[in-house]
């Protein structure tokens, strides 16, 4: 639900001022009648369970808040959950000040690590760095700060891909924010290889590359080795919103994330139904939703004897939904439909680096654009009514100067 109040505010449309305050209506996942002061992902849950359902329903609840200044309540809440995971940093660091997120979760009411035996979420360490930072930004109070510097420690001092679900590719942002506002010296090379790589703790957890079947399937997010291939439409989304702000902060990553995002953006249309035949899709039978904007819950690289086959785990495993189509996962397509626009080159994308860029000083109008073909191609950049310099920042030089509305460019 949150999600899709979010993703809807990345695209413009205001929740605040519908039939009903939908934005308000999302401090209802703040449990604080059962005394636990969090955003979860139940509006009456306790903690212990899985560390990324627990911090991922923040990273939304915060960004909300980022959007919506407006809204006391929102930031009260913030304040008060950054200081509960600041204590759990301090809780997770037996010794010395650089906590331990190699563990299942965290008991909030006992203050102790969970480990359930069967997996371990330390990219945990990735999320809560983000929101401590998005707390210190809005709050500048010191303990927020040290708090995602000890947290980034942690994935500094390890040696393996800690990658789990949803939360790398934000400890990768703040890395790189830290290096460029603070003049800090993190790793941000071997987080960003570890969000593209292979997991060390989640067998097979990576990023897609290569054909599935007869279509171009690279650059999503899930799982590379189940059945060949499995990708999640929510967590490829969140991916995007998460890096493709980074080359704001450190622009020599321009030309891979651009690389990526076409891709991305080319495979991403194949969690939709219509865009892969009726044999191809596990839920093709359901007529609802006839503009064909609810995703799958995920594409696979081969299921039912088809290649790819968009489909999900709610069927086959029997959760009780009727379909495979996934609100939760569709509901974030505001994060990568706010950065996506065409130029009138096609495979030329200009990605607004500032849509999904959160607690974030004030910046100039952004945007991204990779050229793929081998060539020098020139392309239209449309940069507003107000009268500007274009500016590069990966050759850090003006290129145009008093332009309006649109201005070609060659890349």
């Amino acid at each position: 639900c949150m999600g899709a109040v979010l993703g809807a505010t990345l695209v413009g449309i205001d929740k605040s001022r519908a039939v009903h305050d939908y934005v308000r209506m999302c401090e209802a996942w703040f449990n604080e009648s059962n005394g636990l002061n969090l955003v979860l992902n139940h509006q009456r849950q306790e903690t212990g369970g899985s560390f990324w359902y627990e911090i991922w329903p923040h990273i939304v609840f915060y960004a909300l808040s980022d959007r919506y200044p407006d809204k006391p309540r929102l930031t009260e809440i913030m304040h008060t959950t950054a200081d509960r995971w600041c204590q759990a940093c301090r809780d997770l660091a037996a010794s010395g000040d650089v906590p331990n997120f190699d563990h299942t979760s965290h008991n909030f009411r006992t203050g102790q690590p969970v480990d359930n035996g069967r997996w371990k979420e330390p990219d945990a360490a990735a999320g809560v760095a983000w929101l401590q930072y998005a707390a210190w930004v809005k709050f500048q109070e010191p303990e927020h700060l040290d708090a995602a510097e000890n947290c980034l420690r942690f994935l500094q001092n390890r040696t393996e891909n800690p990658y789990y679900e949803v939360l790398l590719p934000y400890g990768v942002l703040v890395a790189a924010r830290l290096n460029a506002e603070l003049d800090r010296d993190y790793d941000v090379d071997r987080l960003l290889d570890w969000c593209f790589g292979i997991s060390d703790c989640r067998g097979g957890w990576g990023v897609t590359v290569g054909r599935w079947g007869e279509y171009d399937c690279d650059g999503l997010v899930g799982s590379i080795d189940n059945r060949g291939g499995y990708a999640f439409t929510m967590n490829t989304f969140a991916q995007a919103a998460a890096l493709v702000p980074l080359v704001r902060y450190d622009p020599h990553y321009a030309r891979a994330i651009g690389k990526w995002m076409l891709n991305l953006s080319n495979s991403a249309r194949l969690f939709y139904p219509g865009e892969l035949p009726p044999e191809h899709q596990t839920s093709q039978f359901w007529q609802g939703d006839p503009k064909h904007v609810i995703a799958y819950e995920g594409l696979r690289h081969h299921w039912q004897g088809k290649s790819p086959c968009a489909t999900g785990d709610p069927v086959t495993m029997n959760w009780g939904p009727k379909t495979d189509l996934g609100l939760y996962g569709s509901g974030y397509v505001g994060m990568l439909g706010s950065i996506v626009r065409p130029t009138d080159v096609p495979c030329i994308l200009q990605l607004d680096c500032l849509a999904t860029d959160f607690f974030r000083s004030t910046a100039y109008p952004t945007f991204l654009c990779y050229n793929p073909y081998p060539r020098d191609r020139s392309f239209q950049i449309d940069i507003g009514s107000a009268r500007a310099n274009l500016y590069d920042a990966v050759t850090h030089r003006f290129i145009a100067e008093s332009v309006v509305q649109r201005v070609n460019v060659t890349l």
